[in-house]
């Protein structure tokens, strides 16, 4: 037992370190304000960046689902961090001169975040001691939020203490991707089948999961978390910019920095607090917090009240999404694969709920306005997270 547990252990360690670069696909967010002030770019143009950065999560979710079932959870994390490589070199060998070379650099770090995104969370459950895979699972996204974070805080350090730009994250999350690639191919992983003799997954029963009304409800938790968590990053420097006069060039990413800052934390203490409390609580309660951070927006008084909404808001956000992922695997495991996909597929709300954002709030004209979008999405996620049915 002691030795089998050993090994778990050392078979985890290289896939926290793919949610790490699994994060870096996040970067289009703190990215595309910068971009657009270098290549001075209409806000249509710019925008393609965050199509670029989600459209694949939509295209290769479910192919790679079907895909993995075939030749494993590893390879197709190993592909996904090539794909990722090959497009963060890109732009480099460019020198960053065309447009056209990042967005089809940010296509193929997307491309390569979706495969991180299809085999790592179902992976995670093959490396993690039993009755521990919301915990483990809570704890890669923490390791992908720093990933995350590095987006916005990597270039602010680079910029003040070495007069660099946005351009220092492309070398360095190459480097750390090769070196995660050879750490996963070093590394056994011992990938778990439910069932041997069970027929592989196919295009037909994956999507008839979605006559499952559990699972339909699961997907759509995924997709409006995901869009409402985009909404919130993308969105919250304009908030600070228009109630409290923020200059967005200068001071603006403070306010995605403090968000990614929160999730982060929350996700570290979701990884202890699920040692004892259970994953269906867990996700009621941490939804209610989000709900709380999210009203408190609407009334903040002061930049401090506001910062600390945020804080909420974010800590609660942050164990949403392994929460229901690690729910919707464990009631129906050996569907673990077509879960997967439909789950990463649902990524692509953060093309779509953030649109509806946009069109809230300049229909009100206030952009405050448009934080009942994100909050409309946490009352279906508190709903079905009293949901008591099963798979």
């Amino acid at each position: 037992m002691g030795q089998a547990t050993k090994a778990n252990k050392l078979a985890a360690l290289p896939i926290f370190f793919a949610f790490l670069c699994m994060g870096f696909g996040d970067v289009v967010g703190p990215l595309t304000s910068q971009v657009q002030e270098a290549f001075k770019l209409s806000n249509f143009a710019a925008g393609l960046l965050t199509f670029m950065g989600f459209i694949m999560f939509g295209l290769l979710s479910i192919p790679m689902g079907l895909i993995q079932d075939r030749i494993g959870k590893k390879k197709v994390l190993i592909y996904g961090l090539v794909i990722a490589l090959v497009g963060l070199i890109l732009p480099i060998i460019g020198q960053f001169s065309s447009f056209v070379i990042l967005l089809v650099s940010i296509l193929l770090l997307g491309a390569g975040a979706t495969c991180l995104q299809v085999a790592g969370n179902p992976i995670m459950r093959d490396v993690s001691p039993e009755g521990k895979y919301s915990r483990n699972l809570s704890l890669g996204q923490f390791v992908k939020a720093i990933g995350s974070l590095s987006g916005s805080l990597i270039p602010l350090v680079a910029g003040r203490y070495f007069g660099l730009d946005w351009k220092v994250l492309f070398p360095i999350y190459a480097v750390l991707i090769a070196l995660t690639i050879v750490y996963i191919l070093l590394t056994k992983v011992e990938e778990k089948k439910s069932d041997e003799n069970a027929k592989p997954a196919t295009l037909s029963s994956c999507l008839s999961l979605l006559t499952n009304g559990y699972i339909l409800a699961m997907v759509m938790g995924i997709f409006l978390y995901v869009g409402a968590e985009v909404s919130m990053s993308s969105k919250l420097p304009n908030y600070l910019a228009d109630v409290f006069n923020y200059d967005i060039t200068k001071l603006g990413l403070l306010g995605t920095l403090f968000f990614f800052i929160s999730v982060m934390a929350g996700r570290f203490f979701g990884s202890i607090i699920l040692n004892w409390m259970s994953p269906k609580k867990f996700l009621v309660l941490t939804t209610i917090l989000s709900i709380a951070g999210n009203l408190l927006l609407f009334i903040a008084p002061s930049e401090m009240v506001a910062f600390i909404a945020i804080f909420i808001v974010g800590f609660g956000f942050a164990n949403i999404f392994p929460l229901i992922f690690s729910i919707t695997v464990d009631s129906l495991p050996e569907k673990a694969n077509e879960i997967s996909g439909l789950m990463v597929t649902a990524i692509i709300g953060g093309a779509f709920v953030p649109l509806a954002f946009g069109v809230v709030a300049d229909m009100t004209n206030n952009i405050v306005a448009g934080f009942a979008v994100p909050l409309v999405c946490l009352l279906y996620i508190l709903a079905i997270a009293f949901n008591k049915r099963k798979a």
